[in-house]
């Protein structure tokens, strides 16, 4: 009897396992763009969440005009480009209408987030973010990591950052959620009180304990 041969089937490829996401965070002068160069350097990608805002928010036709319509044409300046100063300035003090810019451009970084995530290949991400408890972010997120000092450190750097009175900083902390809610909510905590050897020997011991 003739034998029939039958190629069997290719199996389809096995998709790639979703990456675990670790939300990164922390308040002003705690470190938190330094702790995520670090996690660069240690070969794992981060997402800047505020960096890609404010690329969003310019490159974004729906977006400038609803920008627009909520606090006027000066959000955007003669060059065309988001005016930072003037729409920081206009919803310094005044929460509602934080909440309605809000609801503009997040849910624009958040697709922007998702399609980032979906290009990347290594088994831990990370999303650097100052809002990361405030807007729940936390919650879509497999860990949390917090980089945090105290608070008068984190004042003098800011002051000499970028030559801010210690009054000024002071206004902008009281504006951002208490460091020890923060501490209470993430799941790792990266403290920044000595020195760059410190902290990045600290950074690297926290990433490569989460399992």
């Amino acid at each position: 009897m003739e034998e029939i041969y039958s190629e069997s089937p290719k199996a389809e490829p096995e998709p790639l396992p979703s990456p675990k996401i670790i939300g990164l965070t922390g308040g002003i002068g705690s470190g938190k763009t330094t702790v995520a160069q670090f996690i660069e350097e240690f070969g794992f990608p981060v997402y800047y969440s505020d960096e890609r805002a404010k690329l969003i928010v310019n490159e974004s036709r729906e977006l400038q005009f609803r920008i627009k319509e909520l606090l006027g044409e000066e959000a955007y300046g003669s060059d065309g480009l988001y005016n930072r100063k003037f729409v920081s300035e206009k919803v310094f003090n005044d929460k509602e209408l934080l909440q309605q810019l809000n609801e503009i451009i997040h849910p624009a970084v958040r697709t922007d987030f998702e399609n980032w995530v979906a290009r990347q290949t290594k088994y831990l991400v990370f999303k650097e973010t100052a809002l990361l408890f405030e807007l729940k972010l936390n919650r879509q997120c497999y860990k949390s990591l917090l980089v945090t000092a105290e608070d008068n450190l984190r004042i003098k750097r800011v002051m000499d950052r970028d030559g801010k009175t210690y009054r000024e900083v002071q206004a902008v902390m009281e504006k951002q959620m208490p460091e020890k809610d923060k501490i209470k909510m993430a799941d790792c905590i990266i403290y920044n009180n000595t020195n760059l050897d410190d902290l990045r020997e600290h950074t690297e011991k926290v990433i490569f304990d989460i399992d």
